[in-house]
């Protein structure tokens, strides 16, 4: 249900013009408010109602100037669905002098944009008019077929705007993007998904406003948690629960949880980001993967992305558990887990929930050391409860002028001078020698680590046996 009202929002209007003095919803448009998606009627008409993208969009933004003036170069609008791209280009639509074009590159072939560049090619040299042409998805042509855009944009016949979902920077032609802009699309806040349902409520032309819809709180929490910065699932799902609600007896409409959860067909998962559950699941998730089960760490995870946990807080505990309880025991655990960590910014959710689980069951899977967290642990302790010496004269900096003539660096071993490239030298204060802070296990490649250390180890205790046996 609700992605065919999305779809309906999306559908596209190829060769639509817009007279600048039109706004999106004069006459005849007015006429189909009724029937269209709640999500299409509120839509902004101008930047004034528009919420959010104050990056790209505030007073004084290269954007909002060019609007204004009527002088947009060609631009791509990049980032999720519902966070306003098309929106923004419906607005350039009802402002500009230019002729406006709209395509989908989902439905349309790139015969029917060549013929639209001739078209428009022709109305600059009769008309003296300029073009500007939205194509929606643009990452949806192929590379070649985006070469067709490239001359009329050279030349100034067409001014593009592009609105893709995807990282332009793969997925359109360098030569476009070198002659474009590229804007990033953020998505929404709570407070500003809050802002635009607030306002479809009290709209009594274009929103829900003569129906009386009262939106209980609990309701409105799940609803702006689980639209996921994305205005038009907001929309849509408060119209359909609006439309599950029956009218009181005073013809208002209450919508509690149940009809918004069936509206979004997503329960509520209990789990507040500020309170015990947050904590409890994230511990029992770390636990989980401790102790090497990889199922109940996958369903701990699930828990988290389905409740609308920020996928980067579960990456970053990803990455500290790789190192405090894999450790080097598996170097590779930090390395995946980092990568997860990355794939996250890189893609988003939805895909990023394969990284994160693919990290999830490394990690889980991975033998166990807890060596390098408790290494550290004790070297602060150190630091913290005794008073640190200066740094031993043989170990301190001598890359500078005059530091020989303080003594810096006077009795260092280079240890690439010495066979295996191991030397008997202190590189400790004598106060700090009193215990080993790091204690590979014999676990995973920390076997090899501790084999490395204790072969060291005897290569020193030899050459000071030799040492002491040339002093005797």
């Amino acid at each position: 249900m609700l992605q065919s009202a999305r779809s309906a929002g999306d559908a596209c209007f190829a060769d639509w013009q817009v007279s600048p003095d039109v706004t999106l919803f004069d006459e005849p448009q007015a006429a189909a408010h009724g029937a269209a998606p709640l999500a299409a009627r509120m839509r902004p008409r101008d930047l004034t109602e528009f919420v959010g993208q104050e990056h790209i969009l505030g007073a004084g933004t290269w954007l909002r100037s060019a609007i204004e003036r009527d002088q947009l170069s060609s631009v791509i609008f990049h980032g999720p669905a519902g966070t306003g791209k098309s929106t923004v280009a419906r607005i350039i639509a009802s402002r500009t002098a230019s002729h406006f074009q709209e395509f989908s590159a989902v439905t349309t072939g790139i015969a029917d944009v060549r013929k639209v560049m001739t078209q428009a090619g022709q109305r600059l040299a009769a008309q003296g008019r300029k073009t500007i042409l939205f194509i929606d998805e643009i990452h949806r042509f192929n590379k070649a077929q985006q070469d067709a855009f490239l001359p009329f944009v050279e030349n100034g016949t067409i001014t593009l705007i592009g609105a893709t979902t995807e990282n332009p920077f793969f997925e359109i032609n360098s030569p476009l993007l070198s002659r474009s802009r590229v804007l990033r699309f953020e998505p929404l806040t709570p407070e500003q998904i809050g802002a635009i349902v607030e306002r479809a409520l009290a709209d009594g032309d274009r929103g829900l406003g003569r129906l009386q819809v009262a939106l209980e709180p609990a309701a409105r929490a799940h609803l702006l948690e689980v639209a996921r910065g994305d205005a038009r699932v907001a929309l849509n799902a408060l119209e359909v629960a609006a439309s599950l609600a029956a009218p009181g007896a005073e013809g208002r409409r209450a919508i509690g949880l149940d009809l918004i959860e069936q509206a979004l067909q997503q329960p509520l998962l209990q789990y507040d980001k500020d309170g015990d559950a947050h904590y409890d699941i994230i511990s029992a998730f770390i636990k989980s993967m401790r102790g090497g089960d990889p199922d109940a760490a996958l369903h701990w995870l699930a828990r988290m992305i389905k409740a609308g946990e920020d996928p980067r807080f579960i990456a970053r505990r990803l990455v500290i558990h790789a190192a405090e309880d894999v450790g080097n025991a598996d170097p590779m655990a930090l390395v995946v887990a980092t990568s997860a960590a990355h794939a996250v910014e890189y893609v988003g959710l939805p895909e990023a929930q394969i990284p994160l689980a693919q990290a999830a069951i490394y990690i889980a899977t991975a033998p166990k050391s807890n060596a390098s967290m408790l290494g550290i642990a004790r070297a602060m302790e150190d630091v913290e409860r005794r008073v640190p010496p200066p740094v031993p004269g043989p170990l301190r900096d001598a890359s500078y002028p005059g530091a020989a003539r303080l003594g810096h660096g006077q009795g260092y071993l280079y240890p690439h001078d010495f066979p295996g490239r191991v030397v008997d030298q202190d590189y400790l204060p004598p106060d700090f020698k009193h215990r080993p802070y790091y204690e590979p296990s014999e676990l995973g490649y920390e076997r090899k680590i501790a084999e490395r250390m204790r072969a060291w180890e005897q290569a020193r205790r030899a050459q000071r046996e030799r040492r002491d046996q040339g002093e005797r």
